[in-house]
């Protein structure tokens, strides 16, 4: 449990920076952060394949369908909606929208893997659900009072970058279910191996993403310069440094983590990155959160802290108990 949560940490610490190129790039379009960022770590990759090679080669072609189908949902689509999530609606938001995802995850597995790591009780889950939803009721009142403020806002494209970011949810919702199924069912395999096999998996899509935007770019006259656009030095090393802190070695992390501690559980551990993405943010805007963002960062903790002590009980125990 202690091993499983501390890379659970780590993977949320590096993931959190994944928020910070759509705010240091805002020219950048949100397509061309995917798949940069994914060219990225598939290019990575491709070196560990052979450092790796023994174990590669014990993957089926089974194997590598489910990589792929691993790495577009919850790796290039999930990317793109939360990179142009943040992009219309700044970080704060988006953050704690995605920061919902332990509960969402809890729920979604509660409903499918009761057989497998047992069934948290529907109504113990409630306290942490009101929570959550008032931490995030808290900090949307605190950015749209900030929007409504500046003469310059556009409040529909900020409610289009919410619902971006509840996009991003449903994809990172699916990703980590269909990811500990496998890992679950190949415990002889290394989590080390299978981030890999996803990075490689990545690299034909995002090379063909990447052409796909610098295409679109030509014929339709867009002023981005490319292929790196108008701050190349920045926007290679932000690239380079989330396709391998974030990309693969926080992968590399998850899938640890996904090994050691039951699905419902290790799912309520994204928090760390919620809280990662948070502080990444007000550092960017160079401010202290005001407090009714305290405020509501304190009950999104407290909610996901909530559903930690719930212990999932066997699936007849848990009916018994609602009843």
């Amino acid at each position: 449990m202690l091993v499983g949560t501390l890379f659970a940490l780590a993977a949320g610490l590096m993931w959190g920076l994944v928020f910070v190129a759509p705010s240091l790039l805002p020219d950048y379009p949100a397509a061309m952060l995917a798949f940069g960022r994914y060219l990225a770590f598939g290019l990575i990759a491709l070196p560990l394949v052979w450092l790796d090679r023994a174990r590669m080669a014990q993957f089926t072609r089974a194997d590598w369908i489910e990589a792929a189908k691993l790495s577009l949902v919850g790796n290039v689509l999930y990317y793109i909606c939360l990179a142009a999530a943040i992009q219309r609606a700044g970080g704060p938001l988006p953050t704690m929208i995605i920061g919902t995802l332990p509960v969402v995850i809890a729920i979604c597995s509660n409903l499918r893997d009761a057989r497998r790591d047992g069934r948290l009780p529907w109504l113990r889950l409630l306290p942490s659900l009101a929570l959550i939803a008032a931490g995030i009721g808290c900090v949307n009142q605190v950015e749209i009072a900030h929007l409504r403020a500046d003469p310059q806002a556009d409040l529909g494209r900020y409610a289009t970058g919410a619902l971006l970011a509840v996009a991003a949810v449903a994809c990172w919702t699916w990703y980590p279910l269909r990811n500990a199924d496998w890992l679950r069912a190949h415990a002889d395999r290394s989590p080390r191996s299978w981030a890999t096999a996803q990075g490689v998996a990545t690299l034909p899509m995002a090379v063909v993403g990447f052409a796909g935007v610098w295409i679109w770019n030509a014929a339709t006259a867009q002023p981005l310069a490319m292929p790196f656009g108008p701050t190349p030095g920045l926007f290679v090393g932000l690239m380079v440094a989330i396709g391998l802190f974030a990309s693969w070695l926080g992968t590399m992390c998850w899938n640890e983590a996904s090994q050691r501690l039951p699905t419902t559980l290790v799912g309520q551990l994204i928090v760390f990155e919620t809280l990662s993405a948070l502080a990444y943010a007000f550092l960017l805007r160079g401010q202290w959160p005001a407090p009714a963002t305290l405020l509501g960062v304190a009950l999104l903790v407290a909610g996901v802290a909530w559903a930690l002590r719930v212990r999932p009980e066997p699936a007849q125990a848990a009916q018994a108990h609602a009843t």
